[in-house]
């Protein structure tokens, strides 16, 4: 495999005008070394995995000794915080690198996140934290085992330079991997600060390089809404039926490929409750799990507006044909959340009465805390002697549950398979293990305190087959500790 002098970079989004970014000179990061390395990730871009050994690794991907056609840029964006619009925001903490092409002929784009500040930093330091990057790092990797789209994590590097945050923290950099890093809130920057002519070479960039099929469309900026109304109504339900929760779903962290992308105050749901709040940042709760649906439809109308110059000269018709488009998202989510939760109870197909079935089922749960991932790996196994009566006490109202057991294998029975291969599916589908937070927490606590790693890459090569049953890591599938509960993320983690 390619050592590190065979990458070519090559950054598509620095051949853009001035306008689109900052490029700041290198922050020093002393000396550096290697916290974490994701091998799966370097096969993306061809990169031989001992290549993360060499001194010149740490040096290029620390921005202090840059490879040749690396182009350093942090974007500038803008975006709606908790419903409030912020007219420029942009990379405070990061930059990209550019892109390397992968041995499948498509590119990734690499961006060093922690890496000091730039002219959008604030104020503020430009560094990341060990912890808030060990908490990325696994969960980019989580999600992707999981199959949601998210961006990837090559590498975290680390430095005993002193960080400040609510304690004095040490610093990291996490290099992270994209087709695109381009968000909402790129397009919301120069729509709202009246820069039409940027807004369109925005839009002709992203169509160019990731939507290339919509260019021949009658109008392909309407075209560019309506994949990206699709991708995220896909992404939304797939976190919705893996019981994952982000936490800061502003518009400058919606990706404009629908990948999961800024994870900070995240979560996975223990015990099922709806109205979880992952975000201690986050009291009203507008980022709450049942929220994100909502949320996602109000963050892509933000996006509509940015592009209303671009879909009709006459506003009120590039309006009328936006909201056409936007009325589709509440369609298409449906439709895809009931794929996603009848393929985790084993349905080989959507029929009537099925979402009556799944939303009684997630009343009874939540009315009494059944742990969400817990309860779908087991449920297939009814069939199986002395399975039911172990799940059915977690009920409050035991019979309640009877009777919607009734009804689901009474479902069952109208398609023809053996439980067999329905168990086979259903357990490729409900993940044994996800990322907890005091699963994070262990190996955070780990890497601070004892400067050992190794827990690291051990949890996320766990992660990596979430659906696996793995013996030996059997405690990690084990209900949270009663210290979980006390573990508190915020919009700093």
């Amino acid at each position: 495999m390619p050592t590190l002098e065979f990458l070519r970079f090559i950054n598509s989004y620095a051949r853009l005008p001035d306008d689109f970014y900052d490029r700041p000179p290198p922050a020093p990061f002393p000396q550096p070394y290697r916290v974490a390395f994701n091998e799966k990730a370097a096969e993306l871009i061809g990169l031989d995995p001992e290549e993360a050994n060499r001194a010149e690794f740490v040096n290029a991907f620390t921005g202090q000794v840059p490879l040749p056609g690396m182009e350093p840029v942090s974007m500038v964006y803008a975006g709606h915080q908790f419903g409030v619009y912020v007219p420029r925001l942009g990379d405070g903490r990061a930059v990209i690198l550019g892109e390397v092409e992968a041995p499948d002929g498509g590119r990734w784009e690499l961006q060093l996140k922690g890496s000091g500040p730039t002219r959008f930093s604030r104020s503020a330091d430009g560094r990341a934290v060990l912890r808030s990057t060990i908490r990325e790092y696994l969960a980019s990797e989580a999600m992707h085992g999981l199959g949601i789209p998210t961006t990837r994590a090559l590498t975290i590097l680390g430095s005993d330079m002193p960080v400040y945050r609510e304690e004095v923290e040490s610093a990291a950099i996490l290099v992270r991997m994209a087709r695109s890093h381009v968000r909402f809130g790129n397009f919301e920057y120069f729509a709202h600060s009246g820069q039409e002519q940027r807004l369109k070479e925005l839009a002709d960039y992203v169509i160019s390089h990731h939507y290339p099929e919509l260019a021949e469309r009658d109008n392909p900026y309407l075209a560019l809404l309506e994949a990206v109304v699709e991708r995220t109504a896909g992404l939304i339900a797939r976190w919705q039926a893996v019981g994952f929760a982000h936490g800061v779903m502003n518009t400058d962290n919606m990706s404009i490929l629908g990948l999961t992308i800024d994870y900070g105050p995240y979560g996975f749901l223990d015990a099922y409750d709806p109205g979880h709040i992952c975000n201690h940042s986050d009291p009203q709760g507008r980022y709450a799990f049942d929220q994100q649906p909502g949320i996602a439809w109000w963050n892509l109308a933000c996006l509509a507006q940015a592009l209303l110059p671009l879909i009709d000269a006459n506003e009120e018709a590039a309006r009328e044909r936006a909201t056409a488009v936007l009325d589709d998202f509440e369609v298409l989510f449906d439709r895809a959340w009931q794929e996603r939760m009848g393929e985790k109870l084993g349905f080989l197909e959507v029929r009537d009465g099925d979402r009556e079935l799944v939303s009684r089922l997630l009343a009874l749960m939540a009315e009494s805390s059944i742990d969400y991932t817990r309860f779908f790996r087991a449920v297939g196994r009814f069939h199986e002697p002395g399975w039911y009566g172990g799940i059915r006490w977690g009920f409050r109202e035991p019979e309640a549950f009877d009777a919607w057991m009734g009804d689901y294998c009474d479902r069952l029975d109208q398609e023809d398979r053996p439980d067999e291969d329905r168990l086979a599916h259903m357990l490729s589908v409900n993940p044994k293990y996800i990322l907890r937070n005091h699963l994070a927490q262990m190996v955070i606590t780990q890497a601070e305190k004892d400067r050992d790693f190794s827990a690291v890459d051990g949890l996320r090569r766990m992660l990596e087959r979430p659906f696996d049953e793995q013996p030996e890591l059997e405690a990690y599938a084990d209900l949270p500790p009663e210290w979980a509960s006390e573990i508190k993320v915020s919009c700093s983690s």
